[in-house]
């Protein structure tokens, strides 16, 4: 039996192949953004080292005067902010269109009365450059979300006038105080009644205690293994438990990293509400959604989780239908050799939906393009 018997309903269309390979999430930092980063004296900000060249350095305790320049944040060079690079990125691995998006830390470190210009400039300059590349090229738009609330719903009405702009990238801290936060409602029905997708995308990770005296030790891997999805699968459940989705129904939500650990702890997650006597007590467990609805209305999923094993699990909790291919580029570029070989974190996203889908199939092609095209309306 293949996967798409089980999760993929028989109404569903018949899908028909399209220009090509669609990637959605793909960052990259524009001119007026990289002016802002270079500006700066504080976290966030593009340093310029005499024995370590420009670094960008987006959490404070990788600016620790202790580290040496080598391992602070981390090289940025042109893949991350020349459109050019993007596109022979794309050229080189097979990818018709990309739907690009402003990568951490987004605008979540600006002065209130700055938010909204800045925010402004940054979204013109990702509409440009989609406009140059008119077919191949969408963008996600950011919100100033240090701003007056009225200022970010304007910037959500002035997004929909944008030819090329999808949806917006979202961070996990909201306004400050997370996804759950009820002052996000106003912001959320903004975006419910505009279909704007919300791209999910995690930043903050764990504290860094949480990891052990030894963490340095093992690089990066413990933050960007487990940190960032363990945010994100947390940052989604305060969403799922403060009723969100029984508030905005109708709201979209694009988690990257296939879910965090979504899809895999979902069944532990309904079955901790449904036991929770607090939550009984307070009434918010009767005429709730329960989270199998919710993953299968108002979640869509990336399949940017490297094996079979992940993806099998995001489309068991999401179906084949909410998968959408990407590639988290320019980050995990290939270390050593040729930069202009295929990226191996390319390869394994790619290797993992042909294995799931037994590629070439219908299920193959809806995650690789289809279901970008249809659900951010790519033809458009």
């Amino acid at each position: 039996m293949n996967i798409s018997d089980i999760v993929n309903s028989p109404e569903d269309p018949i899908l028909e192949p399209g220009p090509g390979v669609v990637d959605i999430h793909t960052h990259i930092y524009p001119p007026s953004y990289m002016a802002l980063l270079r500006s700066r004296t504080t976290v966030p900000m593009i340093r310029d080292f005499e024995d370590a060249g420009s670094r960008l350095i987006i959490l404070p305790d990788e600016n620790d005067p202790s580290t040496p320049s080598i391992a602070r944040g981390r090289p940025i060079g042109a893949d991350f902010y020349d459109i050019e690079r993007k596109l022979a990125f794309m050229d080189k691995h097979h990818i018709h269109t990309s739907v690009i998006s402003l990568a951490n830390p987004w605008l979540d470190f600006l002065p209130s009365n700055e938010g909204a210009t800045v925010a402004g400039r940054v979204n013109d300059d990702l509409n440009a450059m989609c406009g140059q590349y008119p077919g191949r090229l969408y963008a996600f738009g950011t919100l100033p979300l240090s701003a007056p609330t009225f200022q970010v719903v304007a910037e959500i009405l002035r997004l929909k006038e944008l030819a090329h702009v999808r949806g917006v990238i979202m961070g996990t801290s909201g306004l400050g105080s997370g996804l759950d936060d009820p002052s996000l409602d106003v912001i959320y029905r903004a975006l419910e009644k505009t279909d704007s997708l919300i791209f999910l995308h995690p930043h903050y990770g764990l504290p860094t205690s949480v990891y052990g005296p030894r963490a340095s030790d093992y690089g990066h891997v413990l933050p960007l293994a487990l940190g960032f999805p363990l945010e994100t699968t947390i940052a989604i459940t305060r969403m799922l438990l403060s009723g969100v989705f029984d508030r905005f129904p109708k709201l979209q939500v694009l988690v990257a990293h296939s879910g965090g650990t979504l899809p895999f702890l979902a069944g532990r997650i309904e079955s901790c509400i449904l036991h929770d006597g607090h939550l009984t007590k307070e009434g918010k467990v009767g005429g709730r959604r329960k989270i199998w609805d919710i993953l299968n209305k108002n979640i869509y999923l990336d399949a940017v989780i490297y094996s079979e094993v992940g993806l099998r699990s995001a489309a068991a909790a999401s179906g084949i239908g909410r998968l959408m291919f990407g590639t988290d580029h320019p980050f995990f570029p290939p270390l050593e050799g040729d930069k202009e070989q295929e990226w191996a974190s390319v390869a394994l996203n790619t290797e993992a939906i042909r294995k799931l889908c037994a590629a070439p199939s219908r299920d193959d092609l809806a995650i690789m393009e289809a279901n970008a095209r249809k659900v951010l309306r790519l033809n458009s």
